[in-house]
């Protein structure tokens, strides 16, 4: 640990996995030489940050609590180190689910810093080697970042919709951009929710036949207006019949338990189907329905910051943004209920400036 100067935060947080979010004082590090201290003025909600404030992922990454969580943030810079280049003060600026990396291991050098092998730092909940403790996130009025781990964000994007495209945009970026998605392949996307939505509007944008994949009938209208060019039920054993062997490529963003051998069989020979949701269950899979079409079953994990930073300016250039339905920060409990029942178009994102009225 780094002696370090620091200074006082508000910020939203939860004191145990059965409390509510509520207001508390947290320590930000005052800018070290290459950080930029940022005003947080949006934050987006990722299914994420429920489960760490609720330590649902304790067997792989429990939670310390007091828990700040927050990884879609949208802000002004306010304060630059000496030797920070990148950023002045008065840039708008985003920063997603990391906040720093060894910097010289094999995936660093590669610009995949999400996979360090140190491992990366997240930005809640994650070791903080300047002040001791855990990293909190952006549920806070303010956050200091190296500026290696800090994205300009490009004119043209709603700063609010933008906040959910550095980690619900490049979950989904990252794996269609690996797997070479582009214009005359068919595309599926299991699953339309906050994760979903991006890959819909991203695979449409990318050139790509577009096909949705539901439990949902009342989702289908709305999968179609976000640019799917077909909506299958995946309940209807006729309608997945109709798609054996179809698909390019799948993006499966569903993060609830679920059966992966139907969906397998939509794959063409050589498909791959790729895995951003995160179910707490293993999920059998049939050896056979991979051999017999030499098919790939893959997972991915957000991006490094070129790709990240590339995402965005693609973003700008295609006018593509989160759909979102903005709340004051007053409002985060029930919105996390909201949530759990599925109950949002397509993310929510915090008004940051409404932490000023406690």
């Amino acid at each position: 640990m780094t002696a370090t100067n620091a200074f006082s935060a508000r910020a939203f947080g939860a004191a145990s996995p059965s409390a509510p979010l509520a207001p508390l004082q947290i320590r930000r590090r005052e800018p070290l030489a290459t950080d930029v201290q940022i005003e947080i003025l949006w934050c987006g909600i990722c299914h994420s940050d429920l489960h760490q404030a609720r330590d649902e992922w304790k067997s792989v990454m429990p939670t310390v609590y007091p828990c700040v969580p927050g990884h879609e943030i949208v802000g002004r810079v306010v304060k630059a180190g000496r030797d920070a280049k990148k950023f002045r003060e008065g840039d708008m600026v985003a920063v997603g689910c990391m906040v720093d990396s060894c910097g010289t291991c094999p995936s660093c050098a590669a610009g995949t810093e999400q996979f360090c092998f140190a491992p990366a730092t997240f930005t809640y909940n994650g070791p903080d080697k300047h002040l001791g403790g855990v990293t909190y996130g952006g549920y806070a009025d303010s956050i200091v970042v190296d500026e290696r781990f800090v994205l300009r964000l490009p004119k043209g994007l709603d700063p609010a919709s933008a906040a959910p495209l550095v980690c619900a945009g490049i979950t989904t970026w990252s794996p269609l951009r690996h797997w070479g998605v582009k214009k005359g392949m068919v595309v599926g996307v299991v699953g339309i929710g906050g994760l979903g939505h991006m890959a819909i509007k991203f695979a449409r944008a990318l050139g790509a036949h577009v096909v949705a994949f539901t439990t949902t009938a009342a989702k289908c209208e709305a999968a179609m207006r976000l640019g799917a060019h077909e909506v299958v039920l995946s309940r209807d054993a006729d309608a997945m019949t109709k798609r054996v062997g179809t698909l390019d490529f799948m993006l499966d963003t569903v993060s609830a338990p679920h059966d992966l051998n139907p969906l397998i069989a939509c794959l063409k020979i050589d498909g791959t189907m790729t895995l951003v949701g995160a179910p707490d269950q293993p999920a059998p899979v049939s050896a056979f329905g991979l051999i017999f079409g030499r098919k790939r079953l893959s997972g991915s994990a957000i991006g490094g910051i070129r790709e990240t930073q590339e995402m965005l300016d693609f973003c700008a250039e295609h006018g593509i943004a989160a759909d979102v339905e903005v709340i004051r920060i007053q409002q985060i409990n029930d919105a996390y209920a909201r949530l759990l029942k599925g109950d949002v178009r397509w993310r929510f994102v915090i008004d940051m400036s409404s932490l000023k009225n406690g």
